[in-house]
């Protein structure tokens, strides 16, 4: 959803606690994104931008370190 929490029915995991499921970091998630993962989520390499794969990597590590 909206506020990256998940949702555990579909399978959809909580982007906003500190459990990093496939490695941590902006890196980890730049590379799900661009190159999916068998079987989980498919590659979006060819649909987003390299811009925008990378806004989205950064706004989802953006999401488990939360400005105090």
């Amino acid at each position: 959803g909206a506020e990256g929490e998940g949702n555990a029915a579909l399978g959809a995991p909580n982007l906003t606690d500190k459990v990093w499921l496939h490695g941590a970091g902006e890196a980890a998630v730049m590379d799900v994104v661009m190159k999916g993962r068998t079987g989980q989520m498919p590659a979006h390499r060819n649909l987003l931008s390299q811009d925008k794969i990378r806004l989205l990597g950064a706004y989802v590590y953006s999401l488990s370190h939360p400005e105090k």
